[in-house]
């Protein structure tokens, strides 16, 4: 029963079928963190079914039916909601399960802390990744299943509510008002995200993509000073990786203190105590903002691949330092190595283990290997290989063997010394050395 997807995040996801498209409806109460929702989940399945597992924590379930019907038996125990149908759902064959339930939301302890839905001072906020999604709605939760959105969301009357995608409707309810957001562009789970506060919209200009910021209007002086650069920045990753693969951007800033920020598809979430112009916050911001291509839009299938967000994110922040007339990626590049060459060498990048998935080795070892890619190719040919990349895999699953062998048709005649240089970045725990640089 305890199974699961991915050998990283057990007792989460379901590789027999997958969900394609999600229609949550919630009506959220601030004062008692209660949440009451009717989740609509359009499946298909990979295989025979005679069960179906869903992912769903700590919340009550009230109803349960599949294809309108009630099913033969419903289980939810230990985080899993199971069903067994009255006949086994046939390979290939589409499928609908309707949850019901309600409580109050809290985040799935975890090693590195717990994830998913967590009540701010005066509001909500969802940071799901790894394993947070279960915490406010039934799903498949394994990152290689992507699918389409609909939030429908009722909250208070002051309170602005935030998901992902578009907002494409909005209606006042009695004392409430209800949010309306469509995110049709394919999403894996622990990237949906609802956002709640006493926010104030600002809409930031000279961005080629629409950017909008959410924020208390206590904190506008500093939003302003901190995303002075934001479009200059948005400016810079479309041009080195492609267009941004969504319709906008948008920038929440909780009142709060947040110990990290966040990424999430479509925006990315800030602490109040994340907005100054020092180089740690504005890495950040350049950090969340390159996740739209890399994580949200490419989405590593397994959680062991995890670099390939994370060290393409840290890459992006050396990237933004030179462009800004800050210190040269070159420079960062042998900073950060002299520091991990004094550290353990005992992390495989391509499959640091659950303990070590967020550890800061995988994000700057990542970033090396890329710097030492671009040494190895130079500039033109590194970028198109990122752009290509970018392009070829938009809005799907990516695996470090499918990045090892578009590299490798992108290095032509240098194949073989490039899948050398990936194979001691990769799958060697010693630091390799970076290349020789001409920059």
């Amino acid at each position: 029963m305890i199974g699961g997807a991915d050998p990283y995040i057990p007792g989460h996801g379901d590789l027999s079928f997958d969900v394609e498209h999600y229609d949550l409806a919630l009506d959220y109460k601030v004062d008692t963190n209660h949440l009451a929702g009717r989740a609509v989940l359009r499946c298909r399945a990979n295989q025979d079914l005679e069960r179906i597992q869903l992912d769903l924590h700590a919340l009550r379930v009230a109803k349960v039916t599949l294809d309108g019907a009630v099913p033969r038996r419903h289980q939810h125990r230990a985080g899993r909601l199971v069903l067994q149908p009255h006949t086994p759902v046939p390979a290939g064959e589409a499928f609908t399960v309707t949850v019901t339930y309600s409580g109050r939301p809290t985040t799935v302890p975890g090693a590195d802390g717990g994830a998913g839905w967590e009540e701010l001072t005066d509001g909500a906020i969802v940071a799901a990744q790894p394993d947070g999604a279960p915490t406010w709605f039934p799903c498949n939760d394994r990152p290689s299943n992507k699918a389409t959105y609909r939030f429908e969301v009722s909250t208070p009357v002051g309170y602005r509510t935030v998901a992902n995608g578009r907002l494409v409707g909005r209606r006042a309810a009695s004392s409430r008002v209800v949010w309306i957001y469509e995110q049709p562009e394919p999403m894996a789970t622990y990237l949906a995200t609802l956002q709640i506060g006493r926010y104030r919209t600002t809409v930031l200009t000279g961005s080629p993509v629409p950017i909008s910021v959410e924020a208390p209007s206590g904190l506008a002086s500093e939003v302003g000073l901190a995303l002075s650069r934001q479009a200059e920045m948005m400016r810079v990753f479309v041009d080195l990786f492609g267009p941004y693969p969504f319709a906008a951007y948008t920038v929440v800033v909780t009142e709060d203190d947040l110990e990290i920020p966040l990424e999430s598809q479509t925006l990315s979430t800030f602490g109040a105590n994340h907005l100054t112009t020092d180089w740690q916050d504005q890495r950040l911001i350049a950090h969340e903002l390159s996740h739209q291509w890399f994580g949200n839009s490419l989405t590593a299938t397994t959680w062991r691949d995890i670099w390939l967000h994370e060290g393409f994110a840290c890459y992006c922040e050396w990237i933004w330092s030179e462009a800004a007339g800050g210190r040269s990626a070159q420079r960062l590049a042998s900073e950060h190595w002299r520091r991990l060459n004094s550290a353990p060498q005992d992390l495989i990048l391509a499959d640091p283990s659950r303990a070590r998935m967020f550890d800061d080795r995988v994000y700057k070892r990542g970033a090396l290997l890329l710097h030492a890619l671009r040494l190895k190719l130079g500039d033109p040919q590194f970028f198109s290989m990122v752009r290509d990349w970018v392009a070829t895999n938009q809005h799907g699953g990516v695996t470090t063997t499918r990045f090892i062998e578009h590299v490798g048709r992108a290095a032509g005649g240098s194949e073989p010394g490039v899948r050398q240089l990936l194979n001691a970045w990769l799958f060697q725990p010693q630091l390799p050395a970076l290349p020789a640089s001409s920059r």
